[in-house]
C-alpha cells in the first residue's frame, strides 16, 4: 500500500507541476486602462486620451475600460480602437510608408551629427598639432614693441 501511496503522490506532484507550467495557465499581465490611455489619442481634440476631458474622450475611456474588464490584451484593445476610430487614434505612427519617416529622420539626424562631430574633432586635433596657421612661428615681441606692450599692460594693472 505504501508503494501505491507514493506513486499517487508522484502523480499528484506531476499533475500540479504540469498545471503550473502549462502554456495556457500562465497568467498574462493584466492590461490596465492607464496602460492604454497613454498610447492612444482622443480623435476629437487630438490629445492623449489620458489628458482628454472631452465628451468623446470620456466615451473612449469607458470603451477602453469595458475592453479591459473583458480581459482583452493591449494589442486587442488597440486593434478595436483602430477599428472604431481609425488609425489616427494611435499615438505612435505606423512604421510603414510616410509614417516611417517619424522614426528614420531622428536616427539619421543623430548619425549625421555624430559623423560631423567626429570629423570636426579630428580636424581640430590635427590643426592643433600643426601650430599656428600658415606655418608661422610665434616669437615674443622684441625691442620697442615689448616696451609698448609692457606700458599698455601696466596701465591696466590694479
Amino acid at each position: 500500500m505504501s508503494a501505491r501511496c507514493s506513486s499517487m503522490r508522484v502523480a499528484l506532484a506531476l499533475g500540479l507541476l504540469a498545471a503550473v507550467w502549462a502554456p495556457g495557465s500562465a497568467a498574462a499581465p493584466q492590461t490596465t486602462v492607464h496602460d492604454i490611455e497613454d498610447e492612444v489619442m482622443c480623435p476629437i481634440c487630438g490629445t492623449l486620451l489620458e489628458l482628454s476631458d472631452s465628451p468623446q474622450g470620456r466615451r473612449e475611456k469607458a470603451y477602453v475600460a469595458r475592453l479591459v474588464a473583458e480581459g482583452k490584451t493591449k494589442a486587442e484593445i488597440k486593434d478595436a480602437l483602430v477599428a472604431q476610430y481609425g488609425p489616427a487614434v494611435l499615438a505612435l505612427p505606423e512604421a510603414t510608408g510616410f509614417d516611417l519617416t517619424a522614426y528614420l529622420v531622428p536616427v539619421l539626424a543623430i548619425a549625421i551629427a555624430a559623423v560631423a562631430l567626429a570629423f570636426s574633432v579630428a580636424r581640430w586635433r590635427r590643426d592643433g598639432d600643426a601650430g599656428p596657421p600658415g606655418g608661422a612661428e610665434v616669437h615674443a615681441p622684441a625691442g620697442e614693441e615689448a616696451e609698448r606692450l609692457d606700458a599698455d599692460i601696466s596701465r591696466y594693472d590694479l
